[in-house]
């Protein structure tokens, strides 16, 4: 493996459609560059990246990865440790991630503790209520035997998920009775609520569905309250789903602990990158809770969670997006993810496994951003902070938060000074207790 490497600046890239999508590349003296991907406002993510997190990176050892998620997790805390802060946090992790396995040579599943399967199935997410059927049929000769929809999400609208109409009741079921009238038992299907439900109108919807033999029920209600999603689960006989809407191990830790869930869906582009998804997986294997990933969004996001797949042995199938893998992730990466036949194989190239395509940066609406070695915080080792004092916040007008950095560069003064007062006070404890001995 290469040593002594160091990040040299850090890029972001947008295009305007999808809009949403942000990449991340990390850039080393080496010419080594991670890539790394989140989704959801991405101007404030890449802010977030920019004037937030690359101070504490550039110049830094890329293979330092714990270190960086560590620090970077810290200086989030203001925002309650999510948000676009998140979001930055894991497109950076994968992207140092991705350099740790181009420089071994090796996929990332390799350095996470190596691969207990070379490929996991994945099932279909979306497409239209009416004509599911048929849609079911078409998986089924592509190999895939596995999807999602989900019709209770727009029935919940007119009453805030607090009522359910007879007639909404059988508007919900048609789908589910379509596609088992279509192909019987030959493909499992998911239901997913959007968080949408109160308590006793999920359990109404939850004991209805039974009879279509739901894979899970994924979000019937908000994800606030574990003991209320527990009498779901005690209510009915599908497996609850608890998804994307949880962020960092702390969070699913409740609802895997009290019984809550019986499979947990992180997405890996929000809940802080491959570092905190491999100790969510681990955590639910110790609680013999399976790991369904989540992906709704971009194609390098795939082939990170493969790398969680690959090594997980509670990994229990990935989801994907058709109408995107056939369609505009050809016009970003290369290559696509490896998805055949209803399987997700293990990705061969060294690191995540895809680079963003060149013609990416032709794009006329394409935007960059760079932030470079001029913008490292000094007496910052790469153990931690080693000294009080950010960069100057004057020094640039686009920061996420000027006052946020004003804010910081207190805080952290006020933390020396403690430490000062710490070490004054037990000077003078051993003092006066050498004094004490001498009489």
């Amino acid at each position: 493996m290469l040593k002594n490497l160091k990040i040299n600046n850090i890029e972001t890239v947008r295009v305007s459609d999808p809009s949403d999508a942000i990449w991340v590349r990390v850039h080393t003296d080496t010419g080594l560059i991670g890539l790394g991907e989140t989704w959801y406002a991405s101007r404030t993510v890449e802010s977030a990246v920019h004037d937030h997190f690359a101070p504490l990176l550039v110049g830094r050892d890329p293979f330092a990865i714990e270190r960086h998620w560590l620090n970077m997790f810290r200086l989030s805390d203001h925002a309650g440790y999510g948000g676009a802060e998140l979001r930055a946090i894991s497109a950076i992790d994968m992207a140092l991630w991705d350099i740790k396995g181009q420089a071994a040579g090796v996929p990332v599943y390799e350095l996470l503790g190596g691969a207990v399967r070379k490929k996991i199935r994945v099932y279909a997410t979306g497409g239209p209520f009416q004509g599911c059927g048929d849609l079911a049929k078409e998986l089924i000769e592509d190999g895939i035997v596995a999807m999602k929809i989900g019709p209770t999400i727009p029935v919940a609208t007119p009453s805030e998920g607090q009522y359910l109409a007879p007639n909404e009741l059988d508007h919900v079921l048609k789908p589910f009775r379509d596609i088992r009238d279509a192909v019987g038992g030959d493909i499992k299907i998911a239901n997913d609520g959007h968080g949408k439900w109160s308590l006793p109108v999920a359990i109404q919807i939850a004991k209805e569905m039974e009879k279509f033999d739901i894979m899970w029920q994924e979000d019937l209600m908000p994800l606030l309250n574990p003991q209320s999603l527990r009498q779901l689960q005690e209510a009915t006989t599908t497996p609850v789903c608890i998804s994307e809407r949880l962020l960092t191990r702390w969070q699913f830790r409740e609802f895997i602990e009290n019984g809550a869930a019986q499979i947990v869906m992180p997405d890996l582009i929000w809940t802080g990158g491959i570092t905190e998804t491999h100790r969510i997986a681990i955590m639910a294997s110790a609680h013999q809770v399976p790991v369904a990933p989540h992906d709704a969004t971009g194609p390098v996001n795939i082939f990170a969670c493969a790398q969680i797949c690959m090594n997980s042995p509670n990994a229990m199938i990935m989801e994907h997006v058709r109408p995107y893998l056939y369609g505009w992730y050809g016009e970003m990466v290369d290559p696509l993810p490896p998805i055949e036949n209803g399987w997700l194989h293990a990705p061969e190239n060294p690191g995540i496994g895809t680079r963003l395509r060149p013609e990416v940066f032709d794009r006329p609406d394409v935007e960059t951003r760079v932030t470079g070695v001029d913008a490292m915080i000094p007496g910052m080792s790469d153990e931690g902070w080693a000294g009080v004092g950010l960069y100057d916040p004057k020094l640039s007008t686009d920061n996420f938060s000027t006052a946020m950095w004003s804010d910081m560069e207190n805080i952290f003064e006020f933390r020396a000074q403690e430490s000062r007062l710490e070490e004054h006070f037990e000077t003078k404890t051993d003092e006066a207790q050498n004094a004490g001995d001498s009489k």
